[in-house]
């Protein structure tokens, strides 16, 4: 019997300079600098048109370094996450602040100064109104490490779940599960550290369902009505795309070339991308896009590129984000960094057979 057929992957439209950020429904948004952009995402080829939405005004330094390419990499400027409230609201994060724009104003606010590390990877906002993120931070000591959230709308945050001291290194990301309305956790990063949680709404009840083994240790989950597909994220071992069934079995699916803290749905299939994390492990200097076919089970690379000749000390990763939220069109969106020929670039690919 024949494999079922891997999409096919062609760039329609391609915009320097944009970070591809959230999807809501059709909608796409994304940043160039500190400002927030939306497209409604219908026909790219038709000269797609990008609306102002929102600005924020950073630190008088940043707004220097955030104009040229290699300053914004080496100062990490710009949003770094966003979600899109069922109040059309909408929350993000960027350097040192959780920044909440109401609806109908233009201007972000600063709602929660970050004090240890610079932002969280991910805000999860889930159909209650409840906003969620974790702290992620370097956490050498292994203090106590926190979930923090809001109920209204991102105009507040409190601490609402402590992690104690010596439990884990700091959390990688929240996701919510409409299918059985929950949260999963994931956090890092080494032995015990590395746990993929299950958690109540309210997280009143945290469980363990994976733990302590770099296998465990991910940050980028896409959630289905099969289960949970999550790709791992360490440099010390072979990464791997998996699959958790709703009955708790999981599947190895697929090796992967490197180190994956991105991944998405779109038209109904599940993609992963790789970053250039150098180990001894993982040497690959390409980023990919792993895409599976309709069962989910055959994954393929489907796009590649190469890290570019900057210090990824100093000026990142070369990396593949792919915008969180619900994506209802059949289009593919992918932002490259510290890639050739590519870097800071945002392209949507069609996804046909």
């Amino acid at each position: 019997m024949n494999a079922p057929a891997q999409p096919a992957l062609t760039r329609v439209a391609r915009f320097p300079g944009l970070r591809a950020l959230a999807w809501s429904g059709s909608d796409l948004y994304a940043s160039r600098g500190y400002k927030l952009l939306r497209a409604r995402i219908e026909n790219p080829s038709d000269n797609l048109k990008w609306q102002n939405v929102a600005q924020f005004h950073p630190a008088w330094y940043r707004q220097l370094s955030v104009t040229n390419r290699l300053t914004a990499r080496l100062l990490r400027d710009g949003f770094h996450a966003l979600a899109v409230l069922p109040s059309g609201g909408i929350v993000a994060a960027v350097p040192g602040a959780i920044i909440t724009l109401r609806p109908n104003e233009s201007e972000f606010r600063i709602t929660h100064r970050i004090t240890r590390g610079t932002r969280p990877l991910h805000i999860s906002a889930v159909p209650n109104g409840n906003i969620y993120w974790g702290e992620y931070f370097d956490n050498p000591n292994r203090d106590e490490v926190h979930i923090y959230a809001s109920a209204d709308a991102g105009a507040t945050w409190s601490a609402v779940h402590t992690f104690p001291k010596g439990a884990i290194r700091h959390v990688h990301n929240i996701v919510h599960d409409p299918w059985q309305n929950c949260l999963w956790i994931l956090t890092g990063d080494y032995g015990d550290e590395c746990r993929i949680l299950r958690s109540s709404i309210d997280l009143s009840k945290i469980e363990i369902i994976l733990q302590g083994n770099q296998q465990a240790r991910a940050v980028a989950l896409v959630v289905t009505g099969a289960g949970l597909y999550f790709s791992s994220d360490t440099p010390l071992e072979q990464n791997f795309i998996y699959h958790l069934n709703r009955e708790g079995a999981l599947s190895q699916l697929a090796p992967i070339t490197s180190s994956s803290i991105y991944g998405c749905r779109a038209a109904d299939r599940i993609f992963f991308s790789t970053m250039v994390e150098p180990s001894d492990v993982n040497p690959d200097r390409h980023i990919c896009i792993y895409g599976s076919d309709q069962s989910a089970q055959n994954w393929q690379p489907q796009l590649s590129w190469k890290k570019d000749f900057w210090p990824p000390r100093f000026f990142q990763y070369g990396n593949a984000f792919l915008p969180d939220g619900e994506n209802t069109t059949p289009y593919l969106a992918v932002t490259t960094i510290a890639v050739s020929p590519d870097d800071t670039t945002t392209s949507l690919y069609t996804i046909e057979e």
